[in-house]
């Protein structure tokens, strides 16, 4: 097998970890300010032709892996218009 060229070296296993806990808190802040379900958005993603049921949704975004199209899909069928990103430190890398 021939081996990827863009692979990096020496990077953490989770540089994106501190991001994805974003992604997901931005989700979560927007159901509870609209006190929106799983179920409901579910169903309100239905909307947008995504069929996803409420039990996978809320895996998905309990997992913290879900990519930034299933983000935004959220984000609008729940009637998001803007976003406000909070500035937050950087976990600083204690291996040197």
């Amino acid at each position: 097998m021939e081996e990827v060229p863009h692979k990096l070296v020496g990077l953490p296993a989770q540089p994106y970890g501190q991001w994805e806990e974003e992604a997901k808190r931005l989700i979560e802040q927007q159901m509870a300010r609209r006190g929106i379900s799983y179920k409901q958005l579910s169903r309100m993603l239905e909307d947008l032709d995504i069929y996803e049921p409420s039990d996978q949704i809320n895996r998905k975004i309990n997992r913290r892996r879900f990519s930034a199209a299933f983000l935004i899909a959220c984000l609008r069928a729940m009637g998001v218009e803007s976003i406000r990103l909070p500035q937050f430190k950087q976990e600083q890398n204690l291996d040197g």
